[in-house]
């Protein structure tokens, strides 16, 4: 039997789990549900190396997700046998991969996260339902009285009420069952004067999905996979927008849309302790190999390991023929057959340097993913339903062109900083990719009180932002901030006996809940810095 929590938690991705934290650090009874059986979503489940500012290192994230990225490089320098130059550096970066100071596998953040909360399961505060998702919403007006979830494993219902319920799905998918006031795809351009918005609302033009899956590569081998069932289609298939095949290593620079030919090349010599990982100054995602490494053979032993490990997210396999939130099923087996066919052709046709083509000995890794055929558990989801919420954040808050490099929007009520370029992948309404420099961010409160709705709150990319502003408030950190705050602040409502609307709009309530805030170590201002 489960105790009916003070808090439910729908979603255990970064965003609920560190919901988790915040409320459980509280005193706060919590139950979290995730459909996979994977906490961590974008870390762990969708496989995906966090992608972060270049002043991750020093500033620019809440004390808790540095205490994660820690975690995960205190693991390998505990476990793994690092050399002697790759255990001592402060700032290692077990993948030593070109998107992130701290590529690394999805097993370890896994394990760290897993780490993080296990106090406060021991402790009774936090009951975790893997393999569970929501179902149905009982509502009473303004406000969520009762959430279903089906556990998918023995297809049981049970059903929680609680007094703050958080959407920490990755699709906000809690907005949809509870008929809470939400918005999906682009809006048009007339209801925020976002320069970049479309003349008319899109709903079903969402930004592209991708299911991705790590490799290894042994020469002389043969891992050749089944030619997959849709593999014609995609060998042949030539986005308007795309140089040539969307199966290639030529493909539009997401900042400029010139065509631009990507490398690859398995395990190259080079030491991974020469690779430099910043976005600011180089997107770095023109090697494909080295792009999302998760594991650099070369920071190790001689002979530990007899490949890197990399992860594949590339322009090859973002999926965006059919629109996740509404077409769900479809989309995700369209995307996996995307997926697998990428793996085909890199194994039997992709050129090689040396004028031959394929790569048969690449190997797909279900170790490293979790799963029976290799691919991720679940699809990463850039783009969720977003709440209509108090505040919305638009393109002219954060845009280089609109507020200069140095013109941070500040608010009144910000709870959390974050910083990332406005970078929408191709959609679903045909659109190419939308690469914005942006400038360092706050987070306002406003952006995760419902318009209406009492007790609800987001904890992920349901927050209020547009389909272009979600471009850069949808990266790990911000997640985890987002999360963070939604946790604390359900918590301080049940304890001070108010609502998420009070603590917002009321000066004297959001300084005491900002100094809740300060103590736990959530940055909510940024030092001057310029935007990229």
């Amino acid at each position: 039997m489960i105790a009916e929590p003070d808090i439910l938690i729908v979603g255990g991705g970064l965003g609920g789990v560190a919901a988790a934290l915040g409320a459980c650090r509280a005193g706060r009874r919590v139950v979290m549900t995730e459909e996979t059986d994977w906490i961590g979503g974008q870390l762990t489940a969708q496989a995906v190396p966090p992608d972060e500012h270049p002043w991750v290192e020093q500033f620019g994230t809440t004390a808790s997700y540095r205490a994660l990225r820690e975690g995960i490089r205190a693991y390998y320098r505990l476990w793994y046998p690092l050399r002697a130059e790759a255990l001592g550096l402060a700032d290692l970066n077990p993948g030593a991969g070109r998107v992130s100071k701290l590529c690394h596998e999805p097993r370890v953040a896994l394990a760290v996260l897993e780490g993080m909360i296990a106090p406060y399961r021991a402790a009774g505060l936090l009951t975790v339902l893997t393999e569970h998702r929501a179902v149905s919403a009982e509502t009473d007006g303004d406000v969520i009285r009762a959430v279903t979830v089906r556990d998918l494993r023995g297809g049981g219902l049970t059903t929680f009420t609680a007094r703050y319920v958080l959407d920490a799905t990755e699709t906000g998918e809690l907005l949809e069952l509870a008929g809470v006031e939400h918005a999906s795809g682009a809006e048009a351009r007339d209801e925020f004067d976002e320069p970049h918005a479309p003349a008319e609302a899109r709903p079903d033009n969402q930004q592209g999905i991708t299911v991705c899956f790590a490799l290894s590569h042994h020469e002389g081998e043969d891992h050749t996979v089944e030619r997959p069932e849709d593999y014609d289609f995609w060998r042949s298939y030539r986005p308007d927008f795309w140089p040539g095949p969307l199966l290639g290593f030529e493909a539009p620079d997401p900042r400029t849309l010139e065509p631009v030919p990507r490398t690859f090349v398995p395990n190259p010599d080079l030491d991974p302790l020469a690779v430099s990982a910043d976005q600011s100054a180089d997107a770095g995602d023109k090697e494909l190999w080295g792009f999302r490494r998760i594991l650099a053979r070369g920071l190790h032993r001689p002979g530990a390991f007899g490949s890197d490990i990399t992860l594949v997210n590339w322009p090859l396999n973002d999926y965006w023929l059919k629109p996740y939130i509404g077409q769900e099923a479809e989309a995700l087996r369209e995307a996996r057959q995307l997926s697998l066919s990428v793996l085909y052709w890199l194994q039997t046709e992709a050129p090689r340097v040396d004028g031959g083509t394929g790569f048969p000995g690449l190997r797909i890794r279900p170790d490293v993913t979790g799963t029976a055929d290799g691919l991720a558990k679940a699809a990463y989801v850039r783009e969720a339903r977003r709440i209509k919420a108090v505040t919305t954040v638009v393109e002219q808050d954060v845009a280089i062109d609109v507020v200069g490099a140095y013109g941070t929007t500040r608010y009144r009520d910000s709870v959390g900083v974050g910083g990332y370029r406005i970078d929408l992948h191709p959609s679903t309404g045909g659109d190419t990719y939308i690469d914005i420099g942006s400038v360092p961010f706050e987070i306002p409160l406003g952006a995760l009180v419902p318009r209406r709705m009492r007790n609800l709150l987001p904890a992920g990319k349901n927050i209020g932002t547009t389909h272009i502003t979600n471009g850069c408030y949808r990266l790990h950190p911000v997640e985890w901030n987002i999360g963070e705050v939604a946790g604390v602040l359900a918590a301080h409502c049940l304890d001070a006996g108010v609502e998420p609307h009070q603590v917002q709009a009321e000066d004297k309530r959001f300084e005491e809940f900002g100094r809740l805030l300060d103590r736990a170590g959530v940055q909510r201002r940024w030092p001057d810095v310029r935007g990229y």
